[in-house]
């Protein structure tokens, strides 16, 4: 066994730098340990008194103080409102010392009528042929200035009589209707290739009035038997001017006399119960009217109930502006009719036709007669229109007379159809 030296195992001598470790334990010993700084979650728990706030804490606080002043700025605001919504307290001004009745009292003072309210008067349908046909001269129709056209010349060429007869065409005046008054002026006015310009145009206006017909009835039935009123139902595609002819429709009725009842039955279109409203204000005339989108058989049997139990003359129907390629409200058509016949019978089924629209209001016209009885044709637009010679066409097709015409915008516009008076204002100087 080894021998101990004192402070080592095997030598005395140590290494440089390594202390004995007695010396390390008594070195230790000498110093007091070092404390580290508390953190100051350690100090918060140390010290309950004083709380410590995080991060999180500080913005919950924020956000509360934010919400308080919102609420309080909107409690402010609140009381300012009703404060100044209050109106104050009225002022009960002092009454004077009643005086003694010295004369009579005084007639009492009516209200003054609503400017708004006033009804307009209609102008006589006597008194509108004559504008109206002054109109229809002055219009630049080519129907017209072909006719005209043939009267001035000196001479009745080949030439001449082929202008005439495209002209005719042109103005849908009809490929029969065109031959049949060719064929009569050939044969009244060709002496030795010479005409008479005043013989001329009596022999074109004795062949217009027999293509245009003189013997036609052309009054509105508007009345009924038995009590009842007359119902006239309008009928006619979108963009013919239906319903503003019902509108001016009313108003040759009122001035004739005739109490008028409006019936919207075109539920189709929300803007076509407006506008017939405002013309039935315009004249007094009350308007049936159901929900848009509703059954228009209704309607119409409505306004002629109310017709019946007012006593009035005319019940008037608006319908949707059915489309003549469309089968389904062609049929809802018939059924507005049958509906209607239930109360009352139709006295007049009025087709309204744009003169614009030329053969193709002929095709409609064609449709039409199918599915009701039409009994009246109204051509509207026919001022300015190359369209005129529309007339004679339709009534061979459908076996009706034009009944009424428009001319122009106006409210008055709408006249009774003469054939005398289309033919001579056809074939006026200029």
């Amino acid at each position: 066994m080894p021998t101990r030296r004192r402070g080592s195992w095997t030598s005395s001598r140590r290494p440089p730098g390594v202390r004995h470790p007695h010396a390390a334990r008594s070195l230790h010993a000498a110093q007091p340990p070092q404390r580290s700084r508390p953190s100051a979650e350690a100090r918060a728990r140390a010290e309950p008194g004083l709380p410590t706030m995080t991060c999180v804490d500080m913005i919950f606080w924020y956000v509360m103080a934010a919400v308080a002043v919102v609420l309080l700025v909107a409690a402010v605001t609140i009381v300012v409102g009703r404060r100044n919504a209050v109106p104050p307290a009225p002022v009960t001004p002092e009454l004077a010392p009643a005086e003694e009745p010295t004369g009579t009292p005084a007639e009492p003072v009516e209200a003054p009528a609503d400017a708004g309210a006033a009804l307009e008067t209609p102008e006589p349908p006597a008194s509108r042929l004559t504008r109206l046909r002054r109109r229809l001269s002055a219009s630049n129709n080519p129907f017209a200035r072909g006719l005209l056209g043939l009267l001035s010349a000196d001479r009745l060429d080949a030439e001449a009589w082929e202008d005439l007869e495209a002209t005719l065409i042109t103005s849908d005046l009809g490929v029969g209707p065109t031959d049949e008054l060719i064929t009569g002026l050939r044969r009244e006015l060709a002496v030795d290739g010479a005409s008479d310009p005043d013989r001329a145009r009596k022999v074109l206006r004795t062949e217009l009035l027999t293509l245009v017909g003189t013997e036609a009835d052309r009054s509105l039935r508007v009345t009924g038997a038995d009590g009842l009123p007359g119902v006239v139902l309008v009928v006619g595609v979108n963009g013919t001017g239906k319903t503003t002819t019902i509108g001016k429709l009313a108003r040759v009725l009122v001035a004739e006399g005739h109490s008028v009842v409006l019936a919207a039955a075109d539920t189709f279109r929300a803007a076509a119960a407006d506008q017939l409203q405002t013309w039935g204000s315009r004249v007094g005339v009350p308007v049936v009217r159901g929900p848009e989108g509703g059954d228009p058989a209704s309607v119409a049997f409505d306004a002629v109930e109310r017709g019946i139990a007012e006593g009035v003359d005319v019940v008037v129907v608006d319908t949707a502006g059915r489309l003549h390629t469309k089968t389904g409200l062609m049929d809802e058509l018939g059924k507005i009719k049958r509906v209607i016949e239930r109360k009352a019978p139709v006295t007049e089924v009025l087709l309204v036709i744009d003169a614009t629209t030329g053969q193709n209001g002929l095709a409609q016209a064609r449709v039409f007669a199918e599915v009701v009885d039409v009994t009246g044709i109204v051509l509207s637009k026919l001022d300015g229109s190359a369209k005129g010679g529309i007339v004679v066409p339709v009534q061979r097709e459908l076996g009706v007379p034009v009944k009424l015409i428009g001319l122009g915008e106006g409210p008055d516009d709408l006249a009774p159809f003469e054939a005398e008076g289309f033919v001579d204002a056809l074939l006026a100087e200029s």
